[in-house]
């Protein structure tokens, strides 16, 4: 819920039905009648248009709470996935596989910021040869993002998918069968082999495996990430993800 969006009369009508709640509860159970709860009402309502000041220290106050019960969901739902996060044998891993750190990513071919990330991403294992990257299908772009994202899965099975991965990083517009095929022969993948592994159960299982963890992390798009205990949604910056690596680094020391 976010309160910062709320217009003056809709908070007024939010605040009114908190403070006015327990009120409520008592006409229903018989101890006030219809008049008193109304004459309540009417206190209330001038009071706080007398008191402006404490619609606002309400509405920070709810805020304050709201952001805390979001950051408890978030930590316990790391802890909860931390296997699916970091262990899952059907997600590809690239960069060390034996790192001391895995960098989470959740990303969907067509999306630009993913493709703008990409760069820091190279550098960042190129730099450190200590990162374990997780790469997490993730396409919520619609069905030419749910295609590359199988075609991408699929062609672990040829031991080809950082090739291919690279490959639809840099491609720009839609992904259709005809080209991921082509995309596909220009890595070096049996497209034949490749159109029909993408039917494959442990595809779609991977696919919905990593929709299940996303859903619980609250994500809604793409790129986020998952490094420890942090969790970033939208693009991070080189300097952001080394910070973050040094942060889980030091806690392990």
């Amino acid at each position: 819920m976010t309160f910062g969006l709320l217009r003056p009369s809709a908070a007024l009508g939010l605040l009114l039905s908190v403070f006015l709640a327990p009120a409520a509860g008592f006409a229903e159970s018989g101890t006030f009648s219809g008049a008193q709860k109304g004459e309540i009402q009417r206190v209330v309502h001038d009071y706080l248009i007398k008191n402006p000041e404490v619609l606002v220290e309400a509405m920070t106050e709810l805020r304050a709470r709201q952001q805390q019960a979001d950051k408890d969901s978030l930590r316990k739902a790391l802890v909860t996935h931390h296997a699916a996060l970091v262990n899952d044998p059907h997600t590809p891993v690239v960069g060390n596989p034996n790192g001391d750190v895995t960098v989470v990513e959740f990303f969907d071919y067509s999306c630009p910021y993913c493709k703008s990330v990409e760069d820091d991403l190279r550098a960042l294992l190129k730099a450190d040869d200590k990162v374990r990257l997780v790469l997490k299908e993730f396409p919520v772009l619609g069905p030419g993002s749910t295609l590359a994202a199988k075609a991408a899965l699929a062609a672990q099975s040829q031991g080809k998918y950082r090739e291919f991965h690279d490959a639809l990083l840099t491609t720009r517009g839609q992904y259709t069968d005809d080209s991921l095929m082509r995309i596909g022969r220009s890595v070096g993948l049996d497209a034949d082999r490749l159109k029909s592994d993408m039917e494959a159960p442990a595809v779609e299982a991977a696919l919905a495996a990593n929709n299940t963890v996303a859903e619980a992390l609250g994500i809604r798009g793409t790129p986020a990430f998952v490094i420890g205990d942090q969790f970033f949604p939208g693009v991070i910056s080189l300097r952001a993800m080394k910070a973050a690596i040094a942060d889980v680094r030091k806690k392990k020391d």
